[in-house]
């Protein structure tokens, strides 16, 4: 159509209106715009409509996962509206900018101040620290402060200042390489094995320090597995190393999960200021700080453990102001966001989501372990001081989660935490070796791949170096992530595992095509499936239990599912055993 309105409405010209003409790119769809309309790695040399633009976008990200079912995420997928809209309100914001934004600056100082009296900072002093994108910049800040204080030291000493390392677990997120390789300071990485829980071995991280060591990296929460490194025993060590040799190591807790979870899940844990080698602790509020990403945290002990040559003050905006980040331009609406979250949830708001979020992982933990074909590596579920997995240890794992559910106390209250092992709520769950020998060629990456077709987003991925032999499933369990959450992820989790090892006698495609056998609600199915492990079992009871659950939440397929084939043993007992395997 290429008449104006105007043309067929003579009235309309007169009153200014119907001038524009309808041209092909008024179409959202059917107007030729498209990514593959033009070399998409060039500067676009034409404009198009705003609505044009963003169906483009818009449609092509419906490409993405579901944040809501990335297992794989520690972020922060879900705020409340009124978050949203204080954070629409002021993405404009440069939070540098405080001579401009005045409120927005003592907005920082507030939360800078919370978390210097949530980590235990000396009383009536004011917080050393700063905000930054996340974590990983707090953790380059806290190396680059203690390799600036060990090079002080060594220059007034008259000593060599050109080799500096730093010590730290071989499970380290990537973030603790980059500070030793950007800046220049060799690596010295701690072997993990499954008797360290695979993350920091204190002792054998001991015998790495020389007077070279400008500091430790201690991590309160493996990515990998969940577990806490002992920052009070890793302090134990090197205040008897310093009594022994003059060795002053200090430590810097990279916190980024752990440091919003431990604080209210497990306030008789000592890793923060409380232990006076702690020097400095950096944290992600865009994980358990339940705030959007990118913001994160970094706070030292007092002034001092901050050098000064690493602080530029600059006047150039309209007033003086000191700065130490590695990024100078900050949006001011996430960190209004995290003040938000301090004053919204209170220490009893956090307090209530942590221990929600630690109950719904145990319940998850021990329903997958009753289930005979996994265990988790993970062990914030066994009772405290009981680590790995065993039929003993799996039984006494759903006894003590079975009597915690009978404790009388308020959500807020960590009393149901305390008999548990430390750990963030995270479940690393891999086949157990049962499972493995009933069906050799059982893949962990064919779990993944089939829980993405009902939408999940499940990663699977080998352990540490030196560990790298086993590979882990990771669900971390967050805020948003309720009861019904686990029920329907465990039934998925079971539904992947049959569609597995229905493949051994059909393709692929006829073992997803079956439909199920009767549509059962997973209500209270995690707890159900909980209960059923509630008993020792023998390996010739694990396959019939293990039908027991499929037919439970309706995933045993009658037409298709094949039956177990007996054979007698030479020792005269039977054992259930597939003909072939998946």
């Amino acid at each position: 159509m290429t008449e104006s309105i105007s043309d067929l409405l003579p009235g309309l010209r007169r009153l200014g209106m119907g001038q524009r003409r309808m041209t092909m790119t008024d179409m959202t769809y059917g107007s030729g715009v498209s990514e593959s309309s033009g070399d998409v790695h060039s500067f676009p040399k034409k404009s198009m409509p705003a609505r044009n633009a963003y169906q483009l976008i818009h449609d092509s990200l419906k490409f993405d996962g579901d944040p809501t079912l990335n297992c794989a995420t520690f972020l922060t997928t879900w705020m409340e509206p009124e978050a949203e809209k204080l954070i629409m309100e002021n993405l404009g914001k440069n939070r540098v900018d405080i001579d401009e934004y005045e409120a927005t600056e003592r907005i920082h100082q507030r939360c800078l101040a919370h978390l210097h009296e949530l980590w235990s900072g000396e009383q009536g002093k004011d917080a050393t620290g700063t905000v930054v994108v996340g974590s990983s910049e707090g953790i380059m800040l806290g190396g680059l402060a203690m390799k600036w204080r060990w090079r002080q030291r060594r220059q007034v000493a008259g000593k060599d200042a050109s080799r500096p390392n730093i010590v730290f677990g071989a499970n380290a997120q990537v973030a603790l390489e980059k500070t030793a390789r950007y800046f220049d300071i060799e690596s010295r990485l701690v072997p993990v094995s499954a008797e360290s829980h695979f993350c920091l071995d204190t002792r054998k991280a001991l015998e790495m320090i020389d007077e070279n060591t400008i500091g430790m990296y201690v991590i309160l929460g493996s990515t990998y597995t969940g577990h806490y490194e002992d920052v009070e025993e890793m302090a134990r060590l090197l205040d008897k190393l310093q009594e022994e040799t003059g060795l002053d190591v200090p430590i810097h807790v990279d916190g980024a999960s752990g440091a919003f979870v431990a604080p209210f899940a497990h306030p008789d844990l000592r890793w923060d200021f409380r232990v006076p080698r702690v020097v400095s602790i950096s944290t992600s509020g865009h994980k358990f700080g339940l705030t959007y990403p990118g913001i994160g945290w970094v706070l030292w002990r007092a002034p001092e453990y901050l050098p000064d040559g690493l602080t530029f003050e600059l006047s150039y905006l309209g007033g003086v102001e000191k700065t130490f980040t590695l990024n100078f331009s900050h949006p001011a609406c996430f960190m209004i966001a995290q003040y938000y979250q301090f004053i919204r949830f209170g220490r009893e708001g956090y307090a209530r989501v942590m221990n929600a979020c630690m109950y719904h992982a145990r319940l998850m933990s021990v329903a997958l372990e009753a289930t005979g074909a996994y265990e988790c590596i993970s062990d914030m579920h066994r009772p405290r001081g009981q680590h790995g997995f065993s039929e003993e240890t799996r039984l006494a794992a759903a006894d003590l989660f079975a009597k915690t559910l009978n404790i009388s106390c308020s959500g807020a209250d960590p009393a149901p935490n305390q008999p548990f092992n430390y750990g963030l709520p995270e479940v690393a769950f891999r086949f157990t070796d049962w499972f493995i020998e009933k069906h050799p060629t059982a893949n962990q990456d064919v779990i993944s791949t089939l829980m993405r077709v009902r939408g999940w987003i499940i990663p699977n991925y080998p352990l540490p170096p030196d560990t790298d032999r086993l590979r882990v499933m990771r669900v971390v369990i967050k805020e948003a992530s309720s009861e019904d959450f686990v029920n329907r992820l465990v039934r998925d989790l079971m539904w992947a595992t049959q569609t597995m090892l229905d493949t051994q006698s059909q393709t692929l495609g006829e073992a997803l095509s079956t439909p199920l056998a009767k549509s059962t609600s997973t209500s209270d199915l995690a707890h159900s499936i909980a209960r059923s492990g509630n008993v020792t079992m023998s390996d010739n009871m694990k396959h019939s239990h293990w039908q027991g659950i499929l037919d439970k939440i309706g995933e045993l397929k009658d037409s298709k599912a094949q039956q177990p084939k007996m054979e007698l043993l030479d020792n005269g007992s039977k054992k259930s055993v597939y003909e072939k395997s998946c």
